[in-house]
């Protein structure tokens, strides 16, 4: 049963924090999720598969697991994350209070799944792990998804994924069901971005958010562990090493639903330090009120534009190639060569280019999601 998030919203934070009225999903949201989800809902058989699953998925069921074998926040059970929930929804908000449950399970998760209405589902080891701010920052990472509705495709997910391996023997039946599943991972990936930067605004703690990561990644220890230091392994991660390792990082990537983890915060960081985040913190950002009136050709636009820049200012070996081709550059077999076998100058396309040094990264962090604010 969900509540009026404005009626059980008792008290201001208890840290002084913005709060965005109105905001739609389109300010926070990462280019890449909406162009991954329009790449979904193109691929062959989905929609068929999306109408079917959505009148067959035992959401009933689903929501009377979770009320039988967890446990329901609220003020009488886990009432400081039932506080946070409140606020998380008062500071993006959202109407309704999403049901949230804590489920026994040592792995640290939190997943926002449903059909008609989102539940939020948190781990006790994401519970035991984190911090009051770093778990804010979570809880509005889960708010962010149920305000993007991003909770139905979720959902469709877990149940192809469980039918796939339920298939799996019937000859090109598994097929057709893991590319619907390889697709919806991929958009799946894209959309935790857009979520991670939900729980920023939340929070509006880049550090606590920060922590979180970390320690999702490395365990309870922060004493050990450094942000800079994290944040560099990700950098040494897409510099790779040759077009071997770019083929590597995507076959790692591709059973995740997840982005990896050091990548997620460079990303967060990133997103932090640029105009859009800036005017979002100034209260200029798209309404929910001004959805209708969304140019779609304006958001194919926005996703071209950010794709473009990514593969221009990309370090992976991979990528660079790709601009290569795109800038018809010459000898692109040789360049190939180079690459997969490491010798070469080939090796370091680009660099000392303009992309490479300070300025071609200020101009990625300024130009980074053009368009509508952090959209």
């Amino acid at each position: 049963m969900t509540e009026r998030s404005h009626e059980s919203h008792e008290s201001v934070p208890s840290r002084q924090r913005r709060r965005f009225a109105g905001i739609s999903s389109r300010a926070y949201e990462h280019p890449a999720d909406r162009s991954a989800l329009v790449a979904l809902r193109k691929l062959s058989g989905f929609d068929t598969v999306f109408r079917t699953l959505s009148g067959l998925l035992p959401e009933r069921s689903l929501r009377l697991l979770f009320l039988s074998d967890s446990v329901r926040v609220s003020d009488a059970q886990f009432a400081h994350l039932n506080a946070m929930l409140r606020d998380a929804c008062y500071i993006l908000d959202l109407e309704k209070v999403p049901p949230m449950y804590i489920n026994q399970d040592p792995q640290p998760n939190a997943m926002c799944i449903g059909l008609d209405e989102p539940i939020i589902v948190v781990t006790t080891g994401l519970v035991e792990l984190l911090d009051e701010e770093e778990m804010r920052a979570v809880i509005g990472h889960e708010v962010g998804h149920a305000l993007s509705g991003h909770a139905v495709y979720r959902t469709i997910l877990l149940f192809l994924t469980n039918i796939a391996l339920k298939v799996a023997w019937i000859p090109l039946g598994n097929v057709a069901i893991m590319a619907i599943v390889t697709a919806l991972r991929e958009w799946f990936r894209k959309s935790e971005l857009s979520a991670d930067r939900a729980g920023l605004l939340v929070g509006q703690d880049l550090q606590a958010s920060m922590r979180g990561l970390m320690k999702i990644a490395g365990g309870n220890h922060l004493h050990e562990m450094n942000v800079d230091a994290f944040l560099a392994q990700a950098d040494e991660y897409e510099k790779g090493g040759d077009l071997r390792d770019s083929v590597l990082k995507i076959l790692n990537l591709l059973p995740r639903s997840h982005p990896f983890t050091t990548v997620r915060a460079a990303e967060l960081k990133k997103w932090s330090e640029t105009r859009d985040y800036q005017r979002i913190m100034d209260g200029h950002y798209p309404r929910r009120d001004e959805d209708k009136d969304t140019s779609v050709t304006d958001s194919f636009r926005e996703s071209a534009a950010h794709y473009a820049d990514t593969v221009r200012t990309s370090k992976d070996p991979l990528m660079k190639l790709v601009g290569d081709i795109a800038g018809g550059a010459g000898d692109l077999g040789g360049k190939l060569r180079d690459k997969f076998t490491g010798q070469g100058g080939g090796g370091s396309a680009g660099k000392g280019g303009a992309t490479d040094g300070p300025a071609g990264r200020q101009e990625s962090r300024n130009s980074d999601e053009s368009g509508t604010a952090g959209s």
